[in-house]
């Protein structure tokens, strides 16, 4: 092989990995669960990875081991890009069809819920990366089971109990949304959706309730404990065992209004902009060209230096 051809071979290997690392940078993070009411995957990680309280939480990390409850804030699809329903199969609504998160799907009446009543509400969503998009909230309706795998119809879909859209700060590190629970009784789940609007991404999660006035049936075998939400103290601890980033925005940098704004508030729906996703690709479009544009270059003039002599 030629000296211009090996290094036209290089330069192209060497944009490829340009962008390679341009998309595996833009992909990686982790961003926010529900705290109240806790999520499965929060509540067992309050719970503590090593050493679970509740027999389901127990069952999860015998199954799963613990790296599930690290990355509690990680329950996503990269490139979701408001195709939820397309791509989540029914049966698989809690772990977003990720095999990592198999155990968050398990159809059983032990899963710790919190005590609610129908109303207005504030729910508080921890969030350790901040996004523009929007947030909606689902409640089950009366098809719902709670011993049998949460199905897409099993949802009130046409009438989310919130939308909100959230902005890139946050206050205090949560999200406060305000929803508005109907009437209920006995055991039902709450289903979030959040689907950035910076990029293809969403993120799930399923937070288990309790009305109260089930029948005993309804109430299963086993008595739920209510669940906890992870103390600061607990997310710091570990930090250090997740497998993905706890901090970060999406976009561009922040403005110094959005830096000195801090209170998240609900909003109306927004488009799905795909601008980072953009961004992403002209970067490493432009690392590709340039690195072969420049490839080309040397070899011509390597080729030049070869025939004057």
């Amino acid at each position: 092989m030629s000296w211009s051809r090996r290094l036209l071979t290089a330069s192209a290997v060497g944009a490829g990995a340009l962008v390679a690392t341009t998309f595996a940078a833009g992909t990686a993070g982790a961003h926010g669960a529900m705290f109240g009411p806790a999520s499965r995957v929060a509540a067992c990680y309050a719970e503590g990875p090593e050493t679970p309280k509740s027999q389901v939480c127990k069952d999860l990390v015998a199954d799963s081991g613990t790296q599930p409850l690290y990355d509690w804030n990680e329950v996503n699809i990269a490139s979701a890009n408001g195709q939820a329903q397309q791509i989540i199969p029914d049966g698989h609504l809690c772990s977003a069809n990720r095999d990592k998160y198999r155990a968050l799907d398990w159809a059983r009446t032990d899963w710790p819920a919190t005590s609610v009543t129908a109303g207005a509400k504030t729910f508080n969503f921890r969030v350790t990366a901040p996004h523009q998009g929007v947030m909606k909230l689902y409640i089950t309706n009366s098809s719902y089971n709670p011993t049998q795998p949460l199905k897409w119809s099993n949802l009130d879909l046409a009438n989310p109990i919130a939308t909100f859209a959230s902005p890139r700060t946050s206050d205090n590190g949560y999200y406060n949304v305000n929803v508005n629970l109907p009437q209920r009784t006995g055991r039902q789940l709450i289903y979030m959706v959040w689907q950035r609007t910076d990029s293809p991404e969403a993120f799930f999660g399923c937070s288990d309730v309790d009305f109260g006035s089930g029948t005993a049936a309804a109430a299963g075998a086993f008595a739920a404990q209510a669940p906890n939400a992870p103390t600061e103290a607990q997310i710091a601890a570990g930090t250090g065992h997740s497998s993905v980033s706890h901090y970060g925005h999406g976009g561009d940098a922040l403005t110094a209004q959005e830096a000195a704004a801090g209170t998240a508030t609900t909003g109306t729906t927004l488009p799905v902009d795909n601008s980072t996703s953009n961004l992403l690709l002209g970067m490493a479009g432009t690392g590709l060209l340039a690195a072969t544009a420049s490839g080309v270059l040397l070899a011509r003039r390597m080729r030049n230096t070869a025939v004057t002599a």
